[in-house]
């Protein structure tokens, strides 16, 4: 089985994040309440971790990392996240590049 890290992000007092990683679970359990465990992420690897009172997750952060979040942290980051803008990125389906290529091709000749 996979050791994960336990990372609990909250706001400090100052407005900053406040980011903690913990490598099991018991220092967790004893700042927080066990109300469950995860049984339906698509995440795979997240099925099984513990659901705490108090605390949105567990959601991926990256490999090997079970992430918590306090709800404000929760809320104000997803904000963040829809605010900001989408890099679109254009794609030339093979039948346009196909043609384009051709008419190239032709017009060099």
């Amino acid at each position: 089985m996979t050791q994960h890290t336990f990372r609990i992000v909250t706001r400090a007092s100052d407005g900053s994040l406040r980011i903690r990683d913990f490598d099991s679970e018991e220092p967790v359990l004893r700042m927080h309440v066990k109300i469950g465990s995860d049984d339906c992420s698509t995440d795979l690897s997240l099925r099984g971790k513990p659901v705490f009172r108090g605390l949105v997750g567990p959601m991926p952060d990256g490999k090997g990392v079970a992430r918590y979040e306090s709800p404000d942290v929760f809320e104000i980051l997803t904000r963040e996240w829809m605010k900001a803008p989408n890099k679109r990125r254009r794609r030339r389906s093979t039948t346009t590049a196909k043609l384009a290529q051709e008419a190239t091709l032709s017009a060099e000749d």
